[in-house]
């Protein structure tokens, strides 16, 4: 697939600790200098190992959230009465939000008789542009208790591909959040391939075949991996089956190896802990079958 400026692959699986952070890592290691996008905002990791310097750091907003007046506010308790979240306290004969659990409905707001509540924008997200050892990153941090729609996501991206066409990278490696939801949607939007990994279990192989429904709706191509095989041979080769006999391209398998674990443990890629372990190998022997994909004009 050609992209105008630059060569875009999502990271992806159906839920977390298949392998996709440590992956990423690996493959942005092997091919720097490249642009990483850590996309998995209600948990990013990557800034652990790859231990970025920030050289810039914005608020996001995303949502709002209720605050009472004190001065305005009579008492009913209408609020708390109301409210399916349980985000009212009462104290010392006067009430107040609890930040973490409101939603931002709004129906405080319209059902308080003395108009003492206002919608707040939330503010306490974060994002980051930051320089590492594998080229520049941009990441977020999500407040706690703030929901993911994906716009933070998105946000993410778009820096990131700021970034590149500004510094003429020709790569961006997109970790991805796990499963389906909206901020997984906002990470494959318009990426020229995606690498999906995932271990061979039951529940690893529904995973993948609900990630890979979602994958295919945006028309974008996508391979395989299926990381720890090793450990369960027998389903390790039905998935290889199914995606053969899906369209989804295989692009192998990577065995068990306590590299991966004390490379994590050392805060290093895999390749740079050990380029010679099992899987730098075959993660190298994958790397030019993601490639072909990859035309810069």
């Amino acid at each position: 697939m050609k992209h105008k400026d630059f060569f875009q692959l999502a990271v992806l699986s159906g839920k977390g600790g298949t392998g996709k952070s440590s992956l990423s890592l690996a493959l942005a290691q092997l091919l720097k200098p490249v642009v990483l996008a850590d996309c998995d905002v209600d948990a990013a990791d990557l800034f652990i190992v790859a231990k970025p310097k920030n050289l810039k750091e914005e608020s996001f907003e995303s949502g709002t959230k209720a605050i009472i007046d004190p001065n305005t506010c009579i008492a009913c308790g209408k609020c708390m009465e109301l409210c399916r979240f349980d985000a009212v306290d009462f104290r010392n004969g006067s009430y107040s939000i609890n930040a973490n659990r409101c939603e931002g409905c709004g129906l405080c707001k319209l059902a308080c008789p003395a108009n003492a509540i206002d919608m707040e924008k939330a503010n306490d997200n974060r994002w980051f542009l930051a320089s590492s050892r594998f080229g520049p990153m941009v990441h977020a941090r999500l407040a706690p208790g703030e929901d993911n729609s994906g716009k933070l996501v998105t946000q993410v991206r778009e820096e990131a591909r700021k970034k590149a066409k500004k510094e003429n990278k020709e790569m961006i490696i997109i970790d991805g959040p796990p499963g389906i939801g909206c901020p997984v949607i906002a990470a494959v939007t318009g990426v020229d391939y995606v690498v999906l990994i995932t271990e061979p279990s039951l529940s690893g192989l529904s995973d993948l075949q609900r990630v890979y429904d979602l994958v295919q709706k945006f028309n974008v191509k996508a391979g395989l991996i299926i990381n720890k095989s090793d450990i369960n041979d027998k389903m390790a080769t039905k998935m290889e089956n199914w995606a053969k006999d899906s369209g989804l391209e295989f692009l192998g398998k990577l065995p068990f190896d306590e590299t991966v674990v004390k490379a994590m443990t050392e805060k290093l890629s895999i390749p740079e802990y050990d380029k010679n372990s099992a899987v730098s190998r075959k993660i190298k022997e994958i790397i030019p079958q993601i490639m072909k994909y990859k035309t810069v004009e």
